[in-house]
């Protein structure tokens, strides 16, 4: 009975979410700030983009309205189905596996599709977490690569933030919304396990830093208070 629940939920909430997300999101005022970055960056070939799990409801929205030529890697679980599914109604192609499930065929998937020139898009911290966390898959396949990465942020100043291990945001309707790209991170090639580290930290130190500018900038309570004031409490 619950697969059966399950296929029916897939066959039916992607597409109203779609649906209606296609005309609330298009309510949204969304600013973007170090645009120059990604866009320089692109010039040069294919680039990899980490971004925080928290943010992943409006991900697929932006890109299908600024028309960026991607490949998103999107969990395995059961869960991640679903995120497979809206991303395909948008246009958006996606790669399965996670760092638990087809992760090793889903980094060599990747890897061939920067080396034919495509755009990368990666949840920096991994389908599981911790929230905010950089994983080393994004290091690793900067390594291999040599294509630069441009970490991207969003915050918006009205949203719903569910009970989730990264509180993910749903942007409300009418929103601002401040998205910000960082600058470049070249990450040199074939590192070792200590250099993938380094590495990582920076990134994370990077992605960290742009998160609170923008939720800063946004003016409202940092969606991660929300989530001390719960553990609180």
């Amino acid at each position: 009975m619950g697969n059966f629940f399950y296929r029916v939920s897939l066959a039916i909430l992607p597409r109203l979410y779609v649906g209606v997300t296609r005309l609330w999101f298009a309510t949204c005022r969304c600013t973007l700030r170090g645009e120059r970055h990604f866009e320089a960056a692109r010039k040069q070939g294919a680039v990899i983009v980490p971004f925080w799990h928290y943010s992943i409801l409006y991900i697929f929205h932006h890109v299908r309205v600024r028309r960026y030529p991607a490949v998103v890697l999107v969990s395995a679980s059961r869960d991640g189905e679903y995120i497979a599914r809206i991303a395909g109604l948008l246009g958006v192609e996606t790669v399965r596996g996670s760092s638990n499930r087809q992760g090793v065929p889903a980094l060599k998937r990747l890897l061939r599709y920067i080396r034919d020139g495509r755009n990368v898009g990666i949840v920096a911290d991994g389908s599981q977490g911790p929230a905010r966390r950089v994983q080393p898959g994004v290091i690793f396949l900067a390594s291999r690569t040599g294509a630069p990465i441009m970490p991207m942020v969003w915050a918006a100043d009205r949203y719903k933030a569910f009970r989730s291990w990264d509180r993910t945001v749903l942007p409300l309707p009418f929103c601002r919304i401040i998205m910000r790209y960082g600058e470049p991170m070249n990450v040199p090639p074939q590192l070792k396990a200590e250099g993938l580290e380094e590495f990582r930290l920076r990134l994370e130190g990077q992605m960290n830093d742009l998160y609170h500018q923008v939720w800063d900038e946004c003016g409202r309570v940092r969606h991660d208070r929300g989530r001390e004031a719960e553990e609180d409490r």
